[in-house]
Formats: C-alpha cells, sequence, structure tokens
C-alpha cells in the first residue's frame, strides 16, 4: 500500500518511528513533514495528506498532532477526505467499516508508539468498508461537500 503520513512537530517523533515499521511491512510511505521538532502549522501538513488522498495519490493517509483534534479537523476541510481520530482499535474498525475513512488520525501526545498504535494503524489499513446502509450516509456526506447543497 501507498500511505501518506504526516505530522506537526509535538507528532514529529512518532510519525518518523510509524514510517519506519510501514516500510519494513512492504509499505510505501509518503513522508509530508514535519521533518523536526520545530513549531510548525498543523493545518498545512494535514491538507497537504489530504488532497493527496482525495486525489488518490496515495491509499490513505495518517495524521499526528499532539492531541490529533486540529489534524482532524483540518483534513476534513479536503472534498473527499474523510479523516477519521482513532485511539483505539474498535475506534479504527468503525472507522473504516462504517465510515470508509481514508485518512487516520492519532494523538500523538496521547498514545505513544508501540503494539497499541501498531494494532491501531493495521485495523484501520486491514478493515474493508461494509457498503450497504453506510453507502448511503457516504453519499450524502458526499453532496453536502457540494457549496451548492443546502442542509
Amino acid at each position: 500500500m501507498k500511505i501518506g503520513i504526516g505530522a506537526d512537530h509535538r507528532g514529529f517523533k512518532t510519525k518518523s518511528r510509524i514510517a519506519s515499521h510501514l516500510r519494513k511491512q512492504g509499505h510505501k510511505v509518503i513522508d509530508y513533514g514535519t521533518d523536526s521538532e520545530e513549531s510548525v502549522d498543523y493545518p498545512d501538513i494535514a491538507v497537504r495528506v489530504a488532497r493527496d488522498v482525495a486525489k488518490r495519490k496515495t491509499d490513505f493517509g495518517i495524521l499526528l498532532c499532539f492531541s490529533g483534534q486540529g489534524m482532524v479537523m483540518a483534513a476534513n476541510k479536503v472534498q473527499g477526505v474523510r479523516a477519521a481520530f482513532g485511539i483505539d482499535k474498535d475506534y479504527a474498525r468503525f472507522a473504516r467499516a462504517h465510515n470508509n475513512a481514508n485518512v487516520l488520525v492519532m494523538p500523538a501526545g496521547f498514545i505513544r508508539f508501540g503494539k497499541k498504535m501498531q494494532e491501531i494503524i493495521a485495523t484501520f489499513m486491514d478493515t474493508k468498508f461494509e457498503g450497504g446502509r453506510h453507502r448511503r450516509r457516504i453519499n450524502k456526506m458526499k453532496r453536502y461537500e457540494n457549496p451548492s447543497h443546502s442542509v
């Protein structure tokens, strides 16, 4: 799989460990930065990852910041992206199975890289979208992305 990964300064170390882990598993990883612990603005990174996911240049995106909240909000501004907050493997499974999420966002300040984080990532990447009634709901979200659609 081709995975786009990005983090702000608070997620930099964790991002680097995830990228290395995914490469060892045989995945192609595109690193969108940041490249240090020097302060950066997370929306810039989130949007770069999200745009390439939306354009299907990558299969999935993974984003990290201290709380995860800013990254998930910024990524979801990109049309075609369904970024989901992942704090355990159940969140990851439902995000994919029910919401067809294509970007996983994790809080680097609350989850350390290790077995739990690896399970969250693996579950997200391995879970298939169930379709069915969930497809109808995804299609509604797609319609709401159109500025001419009234709520």
